[in-house]
């Protein structure tokens, strides 16, 4: 496998160095890991996507596009005020 360098602040280095520490892994092996398990854009889409027919074939939930943006406004509002907590 061949290696790339990436650049980054020195901050985020040494703090991405901590976390993988903590949990007994390289910098490297912590990094290589967080691109396996994160999701793109399009694999979170496709996964949405079968969740919602998942839904719909379980119970019939099919919410139109205008209804899943009220609830994306209200689990961002939820969100918001959690924060401030």
């Amino acid at each position: 496998m061949a290696d790339a360098n990436i650049r980054i602040p020195a901050e985020a280095r040494d703090r991405l160095a901590a976390i993988a520490a903590a949990e007994h892994l390289s910098l490297r092996a912590y990094l290589a890991h967080l691109a396996e398990t994160l999701l793109t854009p399009d694999e979170r889409a496709e996964r949405a996507e079968q969740a919602r027919a998942a839904l719909k074939t379980w119970n019939g939930y099919d919410p139109d596009p205008a209804h899943t943006e009220q609830l994306d406004v209200e689990l961002d509002r939820r969100l918001a005020r959690a924060a401030t907590r």
